[in-house]
């Protein structure tokens, strides 16, 4: 039989189960027992929450392989390549180590019908054990309790925030979705979060598996002192240690005070000065991830974030509200049919001074017209576009160097944005050999 390659792969994948999302442990389970899949590494780190799981995640593997650790990280989504959602000791695994663990988990499945996340969780950990990490640090994909994540039980499970989004899955209620992420929490280890006031029922849980809680606001906390910060917590002896004058990240620094109470507890070495630069050095693509762009001869800032549900938003508009343009600030805004459109776009109202609007490249879009009418209603400047793209070149077109084109709704939106930078800084370098 010919070999796959990846995008062969994948494609296989996505017929492979007759549903998208199969809430459920117990497929993965079985193959993971026929497979022989053990623990991924001797230490496994499993973060959840409604946002602000993936720069949490690069925040600690950073902390970790700043010590010369042998660190694995498991992402989702991805935004241009499926490669981002593997990344072995800070590299992406490749195309052909992502083949050969398919290739395993398809042969090693039999009869058992697996999901497209399940697949890739699983090639994950089959990649994870060969490459004989010291750390890996695990994102949930959806909740936590019923995550194919969770076949492996966790040294240190992080909740980042607690929100209500996928309400089909996780209950239309905070408690309901606390609940679901508990589920990632184990008897006797110690259970972070980083939202400061969690529904009853995640400390419900906390109490029923006896785990050492440590909760934002109590156990460790931050303080943002005009251009520093400030951070303390507890370590596993109950000792109170403080980082002080650290500069202001570009990435949310609620997630680096979590990171930061996650890495103390490891019982590694403690430099102030090598934990400051690592964690500014941190980047996540997508999340508060500012960028210039030449366009028309204009230099240009634009602001990329993938904040899709009402609690990104008005997390997105805090950090907006510290940084103003000295113009204006104008949207590229796209969103899918099952995200709350009024709360997404409320928070951002008095921070947009034009917005334009677009469908996603999915079926799973919400229409243009839908979110032109919203934004409409609501008063908003507003223009509809027939794609993401043309929606970000009409608000470049029109921005001077003084303002801001916030680009923001949806992964879907950012990757889009992502790969319309990359063509033009293609087209750049080869114009400027050429020229």
């Amino acid at each position: 039989m010919t070999q796959r390659t990846l995008g062969e792969w994948l494609a296989y994948l996505e017929q492979l189960h007759p549903s998208a999302i199969d809430m459920g442990l117990e497929r993965s389970q079985q193959v993971a027992a026929r497979l022989g899949l053990g623990r991924p590494a001797p230490r496994v780190i499993t973060v959840t929450g409604t946002n602000g799981k993936g720069s949490t995640c690069a925040f600690v593997a950073a902390l970790l392989q700043a010590q010369g650790l042998k660190v694995g990280v498991y992402n989702s989504p991805h935004l241009l390549r499926y490669n981002e959602r593997v990344q072995l000791n800070g590299s992406e695994a490749t195309d052909e180590q992502l083949c050969e663990a398919f290739a395993a988990l398809d042969a090693g499945r039999g009869e058992i019908s697996l999901t497209y996340f399940e697949m890739g969780t699983l090639a994950a950990f089959w990649l994870f054990e060969r490459a004989q990490l010291d750390v890996v640090v695990l994102e949930v994909g959806l909740g936590g309790r019923l995550d194919t994540v969770n076949v492996v039980d966790a040294d240190l499970a992080l909740v980042t925030s607690i929100g209500v989004d996928h309400a089909d899955y996780l209950g239309d209620t905070r408690e309901s979705v606390a609940f679901e992420k508990a589920g990632i929490f184990r008897h006797g280890k110690p259970a972070l979060c980083g939202d400061p006031e969690p529904p009853q029922t995640l400390l419900d849980k906390v109490r029923e598996l006896d785990c050492p809680f440590f909760l934002r606001g109590r156990e460790f906390d931050l303080e943002i002192a005009g251009q520093h910060w400030h951070w303390r917590g507890r370590d596993a002896r109950g000792q109170v240690v403080e980082l002080r004058d650290l500069p202001l990240l570009n990435l949310p620094m609620e997630n680096a005070a979590l990171a930061l109470q996650a890495y103390l507890l490891l019982d590694l070495p403690w430099s102030a000065e090598q934990i400051a630069a690592t964690l500014l050095a941190t980047r996540v693509a997508g999340r508060l991830d500012r960028r210039e762009v030449e366009w028309q001869g204009k230099r240009l800032t634009l602001m990329l974030d993938v904040g899709h549900n009402p609690h990104a938003a008005e997390y997105l508009a805090q950090r907006l509200s510290h940084t103003p343009p000295v113009g204006r600030r104008l949207a590229v805004f796209g969103l899918l049919a099952d995200k709350d459109l009024d709360g997404v776009v409320a928070p951002l109202l008095d921070h947009v001074q034009a917005w334009a609007v677009a469908p996603l490249d999915t079926p799973r879009s919400r229409p243009a017209a839908e979110l032109l009418l919203v934004l409409q209603n609501l008063g908003a400047p507003v223009t509809s576009y027939a794609s993401v793209i043309d929606a970000l070149q009409a608000q470049c077109a029109v921005a001077t160097p003084d303002d801001e084109v916030l680009l923001f709704g949806s992964f879907y939106c950012v990757a889009e944005a992502l790969e319309w930078l990359a063509r033009r800084s293609t087209e750049e370098a080869a114009h400027g050999i050429t020229g």
